[in-house]
């Protein structure tokens, strides 16, 4: 496990976002992961200035993004449909085509959640998977508890997260009480995972996640099973880390190629 420190949330999207860019420079047809969320925005306002101004060009580029609330739709101006488009692929190149988004409005979720898993691997898996983290831990909307083997399906919020993600809608009893979600074996599948996490109510998840025992109750530390995970964090999602000097120090002595 990589952790990477930066001084700004800013800085973290920067950062987030050179690795990105560098996949695509290097693999045009390359499949991304993409989360939705505040944490991911300064990335993808990067990977837009990118484009616009470096020509990074997503025009192979297949995506799946990591979940979607049950009964919203594209139309709905809450669903994760209308975000990705509004913060990101209405800036960028890539075809609607290559979009992949889980479908909220499945007349049965079951099966949509299990289509979704065979789509990533008809489509050869994906190559970086984008996340942000919970304040309990959560990856995707894998809530305490997920099963670290676990694949698309249906998933019930905890009142936790419902409330936390209240701030996106006029009241807390309209945000669903369902999602349909990545799992975390989904997640760890991906041939290389990129964790964000900005903030000082992020740095106990962080902590948890990076430092703390295996555990389902944190979802997020199932991440340490993986061969080539990246955390990217601000100084205050940092500032519970035990180790965070060390981690500063591997990433500047870190040999060259």
């Amino acid at each position: 496990m990589e952790v990477r420190i930066r001084d700004t949330e800013a800085a973290v999207g920067e950062t987030a976002a050179g690795i990105v860019a560098d996949l695509v420079r290097a693999r045009p047809e390359c499949v991304l992961g993409l989360a939705t969320g505040s944490t991911p925005i300064p990335m993808y306002r990067a990977l837009i200035r990118m484009h616009a101004d470096d020509g990074l060009d997503f025009s192979a580029v297949t995506t799946f993004n990591l979940d979607e609330y049950v009964g919203l739709g594209p139309g709905d101006p809450q669903s994760y449909w209308t975000f990705m488009h509004d913060e990101f692929f209405s800036h960028v190149n890539v075809p609607e085509a290559n979009i992949h988004i889980p479908d909220g409005l499945a007349l049965n979720l079951d099966v949509a959640g299990r289509l979704y898993d065979e789509s990533i691997a008809a489509a050869g898996g994906i190559d970086v998977q984008v996340l942000g983290i919970g304040g309990d831990g959560h990856v995707g909307f894998n809530e305490p508890t997920s099963s670290f083997g676990s694949r698309t399906r249906l998933k019930t919020l905890v009142e936790e997260t419902r409330i936390d993600n209240a701030r996106f809608f006029d009241s807390l009893d309209d945000v669903p009480h369902h999602v349909l979600t990545m799992g975390i074996g989904t997640i760890l599948d991906a041939r290389k995972v990129l964790l964000l996490a900005t903030g000082e109510s992020k740095a106990d998840a962080v902590a948890a996640a990076i430092e703390g025992p295996l555990t389902s109750m944190v979802p997020a530390s199932a991440l340490q099973l993986h061969p080539d995970a990246i955390f990217v964090v601000d100084e205050a999602a940092a500032s519970k880390l035990t180790l965070a000097d060390y981690f500063r120090e591997v990433e500047a002595n870190k040999p060259a190629g």
